[in-house]
């Protein structure tokens, strides 16, 4: 049985492959499927594979298939979207790429982006009334009634279908509506008690051609239902010099009709979209002229020219401009007559440049409105809304800021705010000062401005240093990064935009890097210095229109909200006219560069400053002036009673002129708070604030004296200038030792040192910390000696310990270790107690280390020293010979200098 089995299924699948051509019409039956399903699986893989026949389509389920449309149209192939892999990853950043998105493409080619992929005839789609039924076409009548049948008719060849109960109808040239009329009536009067329902089958297929530019020209079969733009689409589209705008219908031969795309593409008009029949020809014919549009409009693209098209057309095919375009000044390139390019200027305003007609090759360029606002105000800085509003006339700083609380910032400044105001077309500003809460809450008339069109508003917060500026270091990195990536061990720290700002504004003298030739610091030659130094600077440059920048301004710093108006101060200075930039420093809290403003006196420069600092010297201030005369210029300096100046006393509050600097001076023996610590066996240690030139004695006094168990030559003074100095000497001992390094490496003479070795320890040596430890002796301040007495300094720190019983020994000695003290005991009996010298100990050069941190050279000669005694807590120190050599290695050098010798009296004696 199973041998018949596989017989018939062979022969129905070497018929399947006889049938090649008429695959889908020679499907296997659902009984022959079920048959092949029950073979083996190896017997299954054996006849597919004879017989090349997909096993699914003999495997596969018998439940019924959905009907789907062939895919027939496939991604068009390109030789311009093949990218070269090698050329692309040695070069990331392609400048070519970014030119070619903003190439124009041809409008309306990208609908037909396809090949192609079968000729398969599209038949599930509706019938429309209007149909004109022909031979082929299959008509499907269900009758019901006294009587339920169902019939499947063709029309013939002669346009006539056979009903089995009625005869040979002729349905030739009929529409679909017309046809369901007449089996409809024919059915009612012939057939009594019978009702029909008529509906259309399989449709015919016909065969038409494509040609002329079309992307894959020729003959395809199509459903009778097909038009011009399914044709199109069937044959892969129009090539690149095809035509979107005459695309012709051809019937036996004559001119049937036209198509614009167009048309559909913009308007949705599809009524030039003719119904295709059997062997019509659509033609593509070459693109005639063309225009180009660019600029402010909404689809920029290469348009396609008919029947003398004007500018007012070429902008509509283009969507219209954008709400940004300039159409007064619009621009035409054409060539002229003499082959040269020449640009007209067109109004898209009016009626007549609409009116202006394009040609062949025209380039229309629509131009960018201006960025420029024209009745505006912006205000920046501490305030809770920045930004631009409108303005009108008559309006004040009232108008625009009305509440105090509801639109300055909490942390704003209520006595200092500019309005930078341009006085001419060539973007020449000048500023005015005024005091935000006279202005707002008591609307006086002298603060309270008459703003004018176009002014900036700036407003400052009290305390710089109090606002969190996280969005704005953010904002900096971000566009950084679209520039370079940051490295995340970055020197410049935390604060990203006042790093750039500080770099940006180095006017004044830069922190030395060297002090008496020994290196203090290291200069920053990292990268991102320049590129965060240029983002800033355009940043700040850029200030009033950076949407981002405005939002962000609130956290910004005096200096930096003021840098552009400084800037562009400075940049106005001519000959003959002072640049309008003052100056303050001194015991204010924001000394800089500040504008001048109209009118400004040096009140209102104290003001820009924040005020006077405490311990400020009111009495006289200091007002360094430039005067310019034809013979040159020359500085003069002249006192001002400052406290008068601030009272508003017309002789010392003067009328400043630009480049004045005012220094204000320090109170005389004016001291910040100062304190000193003291630790350990004192009666009352802890926290006590010194003046000036107090000494140690005087806070040991206040600090109650020292207890009972005090151990005075153990104490430890520790100064921070002590410290600093220490640190320095460590950095010159460490710049030595490289210079050293260096010096061997190159010497002939000099022994060849391990440069790892010798990196590793100059940086152990870079990395030592100082202390920063003075010597004191307590005992002699104890008991009144001034000389050994101390003026204090801020954070000096005063360690007491209780008594100590104890001697350290410790270094090159067989067991290092810490021994009671016994009074009487010498140095070499300690040694002896932690095993005596090592062979590598240096003993000569043994020494201690006195409590109270000196160092002490004992004398071992026989007589004895008061000197030389120890005392509890010192440490001995017993140090490693460095010339130290084994005994391998001196009786190399001792052999190696006979050898010498000998060879050398032997060469005088051959002599």
């Amino acid at each position: 049985m199973l041998h018949k089995t596989k017989k018939i299924i062979i022969a129905g699948i070497s018929a399947l492959v006889l049938l090649g051509t008429q695959a889908q019409a020679a499907m296997p039956s659902p009984q022959m499927i079920e048959q092949f399903k029950s073979l083996p699986a190896s017997e299954q893989q054996r006849l597919a594979k004879q017989y090349g026949i997909d096993p699914s389509m003999l495997g596969g389920s018998t439940a019924q298939q959905q009907i789907e449309n062939p895919q027939v149209v496939a991604p068009r192939s390109s030789t311009n979207t093949v990218i070269n892999q090698s050329a692309q990853a040695k070069n990331s950043l392609d400048f070519q790429q970014d030119s070619n998105k903003n190439e124009l493409k041809r409008f309306g080619y990208e609908l037909f982006q396809g090949a192609p992929s079968t000729f398969a005839p599209v038949t599930d789609v509706p019938v429309p009334s209007e149909y004109l039924v022909g031979p082929g076409d299959n008509i499907k009548v269900q009758l019901y009634g006294k009587d339920n049948k169902e019939y499947d008719l063709v029309i013939n060849r002669e346009g006539v279908i056979q009903f089995p109960e009625l005869g040979p109808i002729t349905v030739n040239g009929l529409t679909f509506a017309e046809l369901r009329e007449t089996l409809s009536s024919r059915i009612s009067q012939q057939m009594i008690g019978i009702q029909s329902n008529i509906t259309m089958g399989e449709l015919r297929s016909i065969r038409i051609f494509v040609a002329g530019d079309a992307y894959k020209p020729g003959s395809y079969t199509v459903s009778s239902l097909s038009t011009i733009t399914q044709a199109l689409f069937v044959a892969g589209g129009i090539n690149e010099i095809g035509s979107l705008r005459n695309i012709k219908l051809k019937r036996n031969g004559k001119l049937v009709g036209s198509m614009d795309l167009y048309d559909l593409l913009m308007s949705g008009d599809a009524s030039g979209d003719l119904r295709l029949r059997s062997g019509d020809v659509v033609f593509i014919p070459s693109i005639g002229g063309s225009v180009s549009v660019t600029g402010e409009v909404r689809r920029p693209a290469i348009y396609e020219l008919k029947n003398n098209e004007t500018m007012g057309d070429v902008i509509a095919m283009a969507a219209g401009l954008k709400p940004g375009a300039y159409p007064l000044s619009s621009s035409v390139e054409h060539f002229d007559e003499k082959g040269l390019k020449s640009i007209t200027n067109v109004n898209l305003t009016t009626s007549s440049g609409k009116k202006t007609k394009v040609q062949a090759g025209d380039l229309v360029k629509v131009r960018s409105a201006s960025n420029q606002f024209e009745d505006v105000v912006t205000v920046i800085g501490a305030v809770v809304r920045p930004g631009k509003y409108q303005w009108y006339q008559g309006q004040k700083i009232s108008d625009l800021l009305p509440s105090l609380w509801g639109d300055l910032a909490s942390s704003a400044d209520l006595d200092y705010g500019v309005v930078v105001r341009e006085i001419n077309q060539y973007g020449d500003i000048e500023v005015y000062q005024f005091q935000p809460a006279k202005a707002i809450n008591d609307k006086l008339v002298s603060q309270d401005l008459l703003l004018q069109a176009r002014d900036r508003v700036i407003l400052f917060n009290y305390n710089d240093a109090a606002q969190n500026r996280y969005e704005l270091n953010k904002l900096v990195k971000q566009r950084l990064a679209k520039v370079k990536a940051l490295s995340g061990d970055s020197l410049l720290g935390t604060d990203i935009f006042k790093s750039g700002f500080d770099q940006l504004n180095r006017n004044r003298l830069q922190q030395r890097a060297e002090i008496g030739g020994v290196v203090v610091g290291k200069e920053n030659l990292d990268d991102n210095s320049s590129a965060i130094k240029g983002e800033v600077n355009k940043m700040l440059a850029n200030m009033y229109d950076d949407k981002d920048l405005i939002k962000l301004s609130g956290v910004m710093s005096r200096s930096e909200l003021l840098y552009p108006v400084v800037t562009k101060l400075i940049s106005q200075g001519q000959a003959g006219h002072s640049v309008s930039v003052v100056a303050i420093n001194g015991k204010v809290r924001h000394p800089g560069i500040y504008p001048l403003s109209i009118g400004a006196k040096l009140h209102d420069l104290v003001i820009a400053g924040g005020g006077l600092q405490e311990g400020a010297y009111a009495v006289r201030a200091e007002l360094t002036s430039t005067v310019a005369t034809a013979e040159g210029s020359s500085i003069s300096h002249s006192n001002i009673e400052l406290s008068k100046a601030l009272q508003d006393d017309a002789s010392a509050n003067v009328t400043l002129k630009g480049r004045d600097i005012l220094t204000v001076m320090t109170t005389p023996d004016w001291q910040e708070n100062k304190s000193v610590e003291i630790r350990g066996e004192v009666k009352f240690p802890g926290m006590y604030n010194i003046r000036r030139g107090e000494t140690l004695k005087d806070v040991i006094h206040r600090a109650g004296g020292f207890t009972e168990y005090a151990y005075l030559p153990s104490s430890v003074f520790v100064r921070e200038s002590v410290r600093q100095q220490e640190q320095l000497e460590i950095k010159k001992l460490a710049d030595q030792l490289r210079r050293d390094i260096a010096t061997r490496g190159v010497s002939k003479d000099g022994n060849v040192i391990n440069y790892s070795d010798a990196q590793m320890m100059l940086t152990d040596l870079e990395n030592i910390k100082a202390v920063g430890r003075l010597v004191v002796d307590l005992s002699a301040i104890s008991i009144g000696i001034e000389q050994a007495n101390l003026q204090l300094e801020d954070s000096d720190i005063l360690y007491v310990p209780s008594t100590k019983q104890t001697i350290a020994v410790m270094g090159e000695v067989q067991h290092a270790a810490t021994h009671r003290y016994k009074e009487g005991l010498t140095l070499d009996q300690y040694l002896a107690m932690s095993g005596g010298e090592r062979e590598r100990a240096d003993a000569d050069r043994t020494y201690v280390i006195k409590a109270n941190g000196s160092v002490m050279l004992p004398n071992r000669s026989i007589w004895f020293s008061s000197e030389d005694s120890l005392n509890p807590g010192d440490t001995i120190i017993v140090p490693l010979d460095t010339e130290y050599k084994d005994n391998l290695t001196l009786w190399t050098q001792v052999t190696s200098i006979i050898y010498n010798t000998a060879v050398a009296f032997a060469t005088v004696a051959n002599l």
